[in-house]
């Protein structure tokens, strides 16, 4: 994903248009909603990200194995945290890869979607010029990439287990987010949100987690591809965000209202038009396409984590303390939206 860039992308018109425009996408005011949600351990949060990152690297598209192993892990924790949980097959390249449904909450109305894809990004044809077929240089370990989202999923559950909805929620792990899948029929997302509309089953909304364990206080730690974004977003990467695109406004105010309301966690938003580069970078992208309401979750990818796609995103660089506040906030969601 790519949210700043996109942000980057409008910047001029956004300076350049009234504060009401600029309220309209950014939602500066949107007032919080308190809530106390139950505390998230950082420290599971961590034991997950590095289980995913180090002992089931890596998990790109062309090491099978490994995505089938990682997937199991996820399956087995989502039933250890009380879920019904059941598998999607993916059929790709003659192939039978996985998501993952762990679902809690009534059966009947409107459902709340909340997924994460727990596949990382590699390059296999430069890959396969090292004897394993892989080196971190060519296959990253995809701790913020996505690990930190599927963690993220991981202990929610155990929040929806300890306190359940009372709306029907589903919690999906995605395989096939990354190249060369990405923005093809190959998505695991795909397949989840076309499956949602042939069953005709309505959705209230989606929300993409999207690495979400990178935060930096030292100043200029966000970065920006034009002068003046620093009018709008801040110059520290210690804040999580979502974004939505046009239309979407309502389901972004409350969603941030109730986000912002669950932790110390600045949250900070933005809608805009799905034509722009960057504001459909991840699963969410998938519901859009089926007419379905979605939102992306984030750190802000690259633009703060200089480690993206890289042999240096590692488990030891993430903060799990504000991950597990990120953690509470969408669950703030699940039970306010």
């Amino acid at each position: 994903m790519s949210f700043i860039k996109l942000l980057g992308t409008i910047a001029v018109l956004l300076i350049a248009t009234s504060a009401t425009v600029v309220g309209v996408l950014t939602q500066p005011f949107a007032a919080a909603i308190a809530s106390q949600p139950p505390p998230v351990s950082p420290e599971r949060l961590e034991a997950h990200v590095k289980r995913l990152s180090v002992d089931l690297y890596p998990r790109s598209q062309d090491r099978f194995h490994n995505l089938e192993l990682a997937a199991a892990y996820i399956q087995a924790e989502l039933k250890a945290a009380g879920a019904e949980v059941s598998v999607q097959d993916v059929n790709v390249r003659g192939l039978r890869y996985q998501n993952i449904i762990a679902r809690f909450g009534p059966a009947a109305g409107p459902l709340l979607v909340i997924g994460a894809h727990y596949d990382s990004h590699g390059d296999a044809e430069e890959g396969a010029r090292h004897p394993a077929g892989y080196s971190p240089e060519t296959h990253t370990p995809g701790a913020d990439d996505n690990a930190s989202g599927v963690a993220g999923l991981i202990e929610l559950a155990r929040l929806l287990r300890d306190k359940p909805p009372s709306r029907p929620v589903e919690l999906v792990a995605y395989t096939l987010e990354e190249p060369p899948d990405f923005r093809t029929d190959h998505m695991g997302s795909v397949w989840h949100a076309r499956a949602l509309n042939e069953s005709k089953r309505p959705v209230q909304l989606m929300l993409a987690l999207e690495m979400i364990g990178c935060f930096i206080d030292a100043d200029a730690s966000q970065q920006f591809p034009v002068p003046g974004m620093g009018l709008l977003y801040p110059e520290r990467g210690n804040f999580i965000a979502l974004v939505g695109r046009l239309g979407d406004f309502g389901a972004t105010r409350r969603a941030k209202a109730l986000m912002a309301g669950s932790s110390p966690l600045p949250v900070y938003s933005i809608n805009a038009p799905s034509l722009i580069e960057g504001v459909d970078f991840s699963d969410h992208r998938s519901y859009w396409n089926e007419g379905i309401p979605a939102l992306m979750v984030t750190d802000t990818s690259f633009y703060r984590n200089m480690h993206y796609h890289q042999s240096g995103d590692t488990f030891d660089r993430l903060d799990y303390r504000r991950m597990a506040q990120v953690v509470q906030a969408v669950f703030a969601v699940v039970q306010g939206m």
